[in-house]
């Protein structure tokens, strides 16, 4: 089961967020974050590439609760 404290937050640096889900590499890699992002925090390296904070963070937790085998529910 995620617990709401496993959801990864804007101000996680990226490279934190690799070592501790390292399934969430690819979604980087699509947003096009370079490795000179990784001691960056995830709000400052969204701002530095032009996306959104919101949807970069929905394609990591999604990519991190598929490697979990856990999907959403609609309530």
């Amino acid at each position: 089961m995620v617990q709401f404290t496993d959801l990864v937050r804007g101000g996680e640096t990226v490279r934190d967020i690799k070592q501790k889900y390292p399934e969430t590499t690819p979604v980087f890699e699509q947003f096009k974050l370079r490795p000179s992002c990784d001691d960056c925090s995830l709000e400052m390296s969204a701002r530095k590439v032009g996306v959104p904070l919101e949807d970069l963070l929905v394609e990591i937790n999604k990519a991190i609760y598929k490697s979990r085998g856990v999907t959403a529910r609609a309530s």
